[in-house]
């Protein structure tokens, strides 16, 4: 079964966010990529008060200094294209009013025709908790549980009731609806995520960090599923960081998706074996504008399908 193959919008600050998001989105279509991604970096801390990832020393990559809010970017994308999802991996849903989410996230469906993936995670900055000012970090799971209760409350039948910690709706008509029940996909590794997972959400969003790794944690989620007597199948999407390069990387401690389109091909093969439903590549942050990120893009496309991805 051919894996299916998404591709990162530019939310960096090398784009022209007006011009190039739907310049991009249309391109990505054209070229037959099947699903357009957004990210989600709140602010840039300076000085840094913690690490990368909450891993100490670890420094924040310099394209986190500024990066289009996912929303805005999705809504210039959808604008553009009539056939290719919206993705989101990911949004920081606990960054949100989860009633606003539902809501926004809603509206972009229908206005989408049904073309909205909703992938959220619960992220790790402080800095962006304190600056949302929806609830501590410490509380940031059942932040998440709660969006996605509200979420499926305000996308299903009315009245809409729901009464939670952040939000509380007696009864009420909520409108519009999405075009169709938007599938809520998770970043999950732990156990607990893991769980909320195969009880609650439809899909998976790993992250490209080795071939071993994840396609461990996904063996750990089927079992999980099965142990739990889930049915339903759990769609998966991988997002691939890619550092392109016009040349092909020496070899010498390359890491996976590092080189030229080439070599970025020969780790989307490797990858295809552990049977995840799509691939999401990551191009931007390397490639300097909008016409070289969609010339990378057609290269890396091609060579993938003649490849059998």
């Amino acid at each position: 079964m051919t894996t299916r193959l998404g591709l990162g919008l530019p939310q960096t600050r090398q784009y022209e966010l007006g011009k190039d998001v739907p310049d991009v989105a249309r391109a990505a279509e054209r070229i037959g990529y099947d699903s357009v991604w957004v990210f989600e970096r709140a602010l840039f801390p300076e000085p840094a008060t913690q690490g990368l990832y909450g891993v100490e020393g670890l420094p924040w990559p310099d394209h986190y200094r500024d990066v289009a809010d996912p929303l805005v970017t999705l809504t210039l994308a959808a604008a553009a294209t009539e056939r290719v999802e919206l993705g989101s991996s990911v949004l920081v849903a606990p960054l949100h009013q989860p009633f606003q989410l539902a809501k926004s996230l809603a509206s972009l469906d229908a206005a989408s025709g049904g073309r909205v993936l909703a992938g959220f995670g619960t992220g790790w900055s402080l800095d962006e908790y304190a600056a949302a000012g929806i609830r501590p970090i410490e509380e940031r799971g059942r932040v998440l549980d709660e969006v996605i209760g509200v979420c499926r409350a305000v996308w299903g039948p009315d009245p809409v009731v729901y009464d939670g910690e952040i939000t509380r709706i007696a009864s009420a008509v909520v409108g519009p609806k999405p075009a169709r029940p938007i599938p809520i996909l998770l970043a999950a590794g732990n156990s607990r995520a893991l769980r909320r997972l195969v009880d609650h959400a439809d899909g998976w969003l790993p992250v490209g960090m080795g071939i071993e790794q994840i396609a461990s944690q996904w063996r750990q989620l089927q079992d999980l599923a099965a142990e739990r007597g889930r049915t339903k199948p759990i769609r998966t999407v991988l997002r691939v960081n890619a550092e392109w390069s016009a040349k092909p990387h020496d070899g010498a401690g390359r890491r996976p998706f590092q080189g030229d389109a080439g070599q970025i091909v020969e780790d989307l093969v490797a990858h295809t074996e552990i049977g995840l439903d799509e691939i999401l590549v990551e191009l931007q942050t390397t490639t300097r504008d909008a016409e070289e990120l969609k010339d990378v893009a057609a290269e890396v496309y091609e060579k993938a399908r003649a490849a059998g991805v």
